[in-house]
């Protein structure tokens, strides 16, 4: 059994608890949280698991393999590279640090420890998303654009901006769905409290390819939306998350381009554009819980030494992404082009 503590009980720290009492080959033995309140309540939902408010009992405790990170950004980098000094492998919450010079050393320390590094990228775990890749490599054809919108009324953040806190789905999902990796990217943004960080912003992705993807998050919405298309030079995709069933939907429609060449000798092609129109379909998808699926991955790749889906270096290039995107929206839109992450040899 692998020994597992939790480290936050905040939001997305109870569901981190419950599923790792659910997940085969895991032990949850201690949960870590500042607070005395949320302590007393996993005391009184779990009275086996053993609760602390002091990390370092967490690090010095042998019966603990695996840490679980459900903290602020500002403090992932010290929680996770504490636990691999110690010893221990770590799942860390999205996104993965602030700054892609932390999320570089957490690969680099992993990797010399031997330990496995995971990123808490959930809806890469979904049967909706797992479906879009599999789609993507196999019906969609040449893939022309990502599109995307995720927007709603709050939750307004104060230590990060609404590009970290939501356009990190989107980016996940890219990551994880595309072969193709963005080489610079162009961000606009504003905020409407004033000193706190943007309420709104559009993120632009270039590829070497004509592939480009684009990303709007606001926490300003009257609506919730989480919407999503992926056009292919055969088929195209609608990913609609808030659908309670059919959350994709395939259609057979496109373009066809005709080239002829124009008489007089020119090296002129006139391009003639017909349109394609087929069938729609809703493909059945997986409902397992995506959380308690991608713990499952993570025990299982501590059992076997594997590799999980959102390893550490997936996590390092959306961290990548976020920061050039950062730097764009302070130069209003500046084309910032992307560094490659590096490996450890």
């Amino acid at each position: 059994m692998i020994g597992v503590a939790v480290v936050g009980y905040g939001y997305w720290g109870p569901n981190l608890v419950r599923n790792f009492c659910e997940t085969p080959g895991a032990r949850l033995v201690c949960v870590c949280d500042r607070s005395v309140e949320r302590l007393d309540a996993v005391q009184a939902r779990y009275p086996a698991v053993s609760v602390t408010d002091d990390f370092n009992k967490v690090l010095s405790d042998k019966r603990v393999h695996a840490v679980a990170i459900a903290t602020p950004v500002s403090s992932h980098f010290h929680l996770a590279m504490s636990a691999l000094m110690a010893g221990k492998h770590v799942l860390v919450e999205k996104p993965m640090t602030a700054t892609s010079e932390e999320a570089q050393r957490l690969v680099d320390e992993a990797a010399r420890r031997n330990l496995v590094l995971a990123v808490d990228h959930t809806f890469i775990h979904t049967g909706a998303v797992r479906k879009m890749r599999e789609l993507a490599s196999a019906e969609l054809g040449e893939i022309y654009y990502y599109d995307s919108v995720r927007v709603n009324l709050g939750l307004f953040q104060h230590d990060v901006s609404v590009l970290w806190d939501l356009a990190v789905h989107d980016l996940s999902i890219l990551d994880y769905v595309l072969d193709a990796r963005p080489v610079a990217v162009s961000a606009t943004g504003v905020s409407h409290v004033a000193g706190e960080p943007e309420n709104i912003a559009y993120l632009n992705l270039f590829f070497a390819s004509n592939l480009i993807a684009h990303i709007h998050v606001n926490w300003l919405a009257p609506v919730k939306v989480r919407r999503t298309l992926i056009g292919g030079s055969r088929k195209m995709i609608v990913y609609d998350d808030l659908e309670p069933s059919e959350k994709i939907k395939v259609y057979d429609k496109g373009i066809t381009l005709n080239g002829n060449p124009q008489r007089n000798g020119e090296k002129v092609y006139q391009m003639l554009v017909g349109y394609r129109t087929g069938d729609m379909w809703a493909p059945q998808l997986d409902t397992a819980e995506a959380l308690g699926l991608e713990l499952r991955q993570f025990i299982e790749c501590i059992q076997a030494g594997d590799t999980p889906s959102a390893d550490g270096m997936a996590g390092l290039r959306v961290v990548r992404i976020l920061e050039a995107a950062s730097q764009s929206l302070a130069q209003r839109g500046r084309v910032i082009e992307l560094q490659e992450a590096r490996y450890v040899a």
